[in-house]
């Protein structure tokens, strides 16, 4: 086993799980208690939102998977199975929709990664309310600590980071939960190098919330493995042919996020952690919050308008820009569609990814006279990775403009109010399970920290 065991050279596996075995929950502020909560609260609903969509209903008629007989639930479900199959199927359903919260630092979803694992774990080992959310915000520092590491590099080259990165987060998470210790996270950090992938290419494809459900589930094997004494090289990360050098290239990573003390705040305080108000890419929000801004203020009608630019960055432009998408799941990738239905209908709602609505005549219309464009790197006006510039020009050749800068979904002072975020969980949760099951379990998951046994909220989870 030489070479394969924790040695003092193994500093960045190490020191990272010393950081996870040895955190102290007490650090959480009641402002970071919400936010946990309010995070695995919307992953719960928009995973039943994603249920009956055909990338999950593929997953679980797929031989082999979710055949075995286990504790974990099947949200939205009576099934119960072994808690990787439950991990696979509600991970992949949690980013069915593309309705998942997300984080500028990341790049990706920060919650997806955590939610299913851990109550898949609950349901098997146990756990309380209050340790769903400390393994929670564990597994959101980790999944940041790991993105300052490698971006802006990593997101750039294709990986998709809610799953090369995320794998890290549930890990950490799952390591927590399961009390490994030290040396057992590490090894499960070290099991998991090998498992991470997930790229971009596949954007716009089932395969992407595929990444999620299989990231996910492949992080709550690492730590099963690693509980068991599975053997892993600790020397994974910083290898020459680890996962910092393969993953980004030489030079292309900075490792001292991963190994430095965790900072104060947490990372769950940052105003940065972002809620979804509508189903689709969240680097297309802004571009959609300014097209309904100015057809609201502006009273603009669909029909004067003969000409409509986008502007995006450039890093945002470039998964976002379907001219013409011909799927659901190419609508939730393109910018031109989201803005014209913005313009046209004043909302973007589920049901605008539902059936063939980017066929809509009206719509048609639009996309033939819309363009998008990357922003200027400097210069007056928007240039920001999270700025948009919406130009619509009418039938009299009035042209009417409107910027939004640096806005990362609904966050920080743009937060959703509970009513907000209760008539999302309603929306996504009530076609699935019934209404007052769905209240219910949105009041319980609100107050998770008082929750004794998540079985009390998981029993509203549950079609019967």
């Amino acid at each position: 086993m030489d070479g394969l065991t924790i040695s003092d050279s193994a500093e960045i596996l190490t020191t990272l799980a010393g950081h996870i075995s040895g955190f102290n929950p007490a650090r959480i502020s009641d402002h970071g208690l919400h936010v946990a909560k309010v995070g695995i609260t919307d992953t719960i609903g928009v995973t039943l939102a994603g249920l009956p969509e055909p990338c999950v209903q593929i997953l679980m008629n797929t031989p082999g998977v979710a055949d075995a007989v286990g504790p974990a639930l099947i949200f939205g479900t009576a099934k119960r199975t072994s808690a990787l199959d439950a991990t696979l199927i509600n991970g992949t359903a949690s980013h069915a929709l593309d309705f998942d919260d997300f984080s500028s630092i990341m790049g990706g979803h920060q919650s997806v990664p955590l939610v299913a694992p851990l109550f898949a774990l609950a349901d098997e080992r146990g756990l309380t309310g209050r340790d769903m959310i400390d393994a929670y915000v564990i597994g959101l520092e980790v999944e940041h600590r790991f993105a300052r590491a490698v971006h802006p590099h990593h997101y750039d080259k294709g990986w998709h980071p809610t799953a090369t990165l995320g794998i890290f987060g549930t890990v950490a998470a799952c390591a927590y939960a399961m009390k490994l210790g030290p040396q057992k996270t590490a090894l499960a950090m070290a099991i998991a190098t090998s498992m991470a992938s997930g790229l971009k290419a596949n954007f716009g494809t089932m395969t992407k919330p595929l990444h999620v459900g299989h990231s996910a589930r492949n992080g709550l094997m690492a730590c099963y493995l690693a509980e068991q004494g599975f053997e892993a090289n600790v020397s994974a990360m910083e290898h020459h042919q680890g996962f910092l050098n393969v993953f980004n290239g030489e030079g292309l990573f900075d490792p001292a996020p991963l190994t430095e003390e965790w900072s104060d705040p947490l990372d769950i305080e940052l105003p940065t952690l972002s809620l979804k108000q509508f189903a689709c890419c969240g680097s297309m929000h802004q571009a959609i919050f300014a097209m309904m801004g100015l057809a609201k203020d502006e009273d603009l009608d669909p029909n004067r308008v003969t000409n409509i630019e986008i502007g995006l960055h450039a890093r945002r432009l470039r998964h976002t820009n379907t001219p013409f998408p011909e799927s659901v799941l190419q609508a939730k990738f393109s910018v031109q569609y989201t803005v014209a239905r913005a313009l046209n209908d004043r909302a973007v709602l589920l049901k605008d990814f539902e059936g063939e609505a980017f066929f809509d005549p009206d719509i048609k219309r639009l996309l033939d006279i819309t363009t998008a464009r990357p922003l200027p790197d400097d210069g007056p006006g928007p240039t920001g990775l999270w700025d948009a510039t919406i130009s619509v020009t009418l039938d009299d050749g009035t042209v009417l403009k409107r910027d939004v800068i640096d806005m990362v979904g609904r966050s920080g002072d743009n937060a959703m109010s509970r009513a907000e975020l209760r008539e999302k969980f309603m929306d996504c949760a009530v076609p699935v399970i019934s209404f007052d099951a769905a209240a219910q379990a949105f009041d319980s998951l609100m107050n998770l920290e008082t929750c004794d046994e998540l079985d009390d909220v998981v029993s509203f989870l549950s079609s019967n």
